[in-house]
């Protein structure tokens, strides 16, 4: 359901991983119907979710505006299909605790393209964590600055998107500090607004282009996050997430501006250790995780409830 380009990047990696057929698409761009045809041209063509969800599917991928992730989602899993949505699940938390509890209800697989989880990089900072290698981590810095922005009308509005800068980019950041340090719970969260240079302040009508927050987790932890659109970073895009601990540091960062080059290094004082370097395609690999998962027979995942964590937080951000 949405075939712009993420729908066709994640369409495309499931069915080059060989978990799943594409039995239908749907999208109210025929330019992207053709395009979407090219990867899988015996999908059926329908127009819309009720059309799709009267298929008989085991899973759907949701890769529409933000506004229409939670009811299509809900529809989905009410229908008995399992599900996989593009960020942000919802626009609030309360959106976001309604998809899982119907996910829930119909004991159905319901997963979100949280995908940074899956870089090489990550999964090496997360598992030098869980050895404990870095000691008691206690610090965590993340970033993500995007020197364009969205290129969608809606993104901008924030009845349709949710929020700006914080949704689009912000919730990758926080998903990646609570998914490394196993999901602490947040204790105090503190933050800064900004549009156009300005506090964002009470605004309902605008969304933040810049924001600044801080996190204080349940286990002393101290996450600092920042992000942006449209900064002046003096390349496409500045990503990292570092985290220190007593025993060591490490650190994910992107590779000359890149959107999609990674590399980790683990640090111990003054040295350095690489864990992961470029090339690595995992920008599907979240959604083929998802139809793995489906294609073994898999139900509702109770972690799905942390989902619900992240959204909490984005709320105490934006002081909902």
């Amino acid at each position: 359901m949405g075939v712009g380009w993420i729908g066709r990047n994640r369409m495309e990696a499931i069915v080059n991983a060989g978990f799943g057929r594409v039995a239908a698409v749907a999208d109210t761009s025929p330019e992207m119907i053709a395009a979407a045809k090219e990867t899988a041209p015996d999908a059926e063509v329908v127009d819309g979710l009720d059309a799709l969800l009267a298929m008989n599917l085991d899973g759907i991928v949701i890769a529409t505006p933000s506004a229409m992730h939670a009811e299509q989602s809900i529809r989905a899993l009410n229908a008995g299909v399992s599900v996989f949505c593009q960020k942000p699940l919802g626009r609030t938390a309360d959106e976001v605790r309604a998809v899982v509890d119907a996910a829930r209800a119909a004991d159905r697989l319901l997963a979100v393209d949280l995908s940074y989880r899956f870089t090489e990089g990550m999964r090496a900072i997360r598992e030098r964590i869980d050895r404990g290698e870095l000691g008691k981590v206690y610090a965590v810095d993340l970033v993500f600055h995007n020197a364009y922005g969205p290129d969608k009308p809606w993104f901008y509005d924030p009845a349709l998107s949710g929020g700006g800068c914080v949704m689009d980019l912000g919730v990758h950041l926080v998903d990646l500090a609570l998914w490394t340090l196993g999901f602490p719970a947040a204790e105090n969260v503190r933050s800064r607004l900004f549009a156009g240079g300005e506090p964002l302040g009470a605004a309902a009508d605008r969304c933040e282009d810049y924001a600044s927050a801080t996190v204080d987790l349940a286990d002393g932890t101290t996450v600092q996050l920042a992000c942006s659109w449209k900064l002046s970073a003096g390349q496409d895009a500045v990503i990292g997430a570092s985290f220190y601990g007593t025993g060591g540091g490490a650190a994910l960062r992107n590779v000359n501006g890149s959107f999609y080059d990674f590399t980790a290094e683990a640090y111990h004082g003054t040295s350095r250790e690489t864990l992961a370097t470029p090339p690595d395609e995992w920008g599907g690999r979240a959604a083929v995780d998802w139809a793995r998962r489906l294609s073994e027979g898999a139900r509702f995942d109770p972690e799905a409830e942390r989902l619900v964590d992240v959204a909490a937080v984005l709320g105490r951000i934006y002081g909902r």
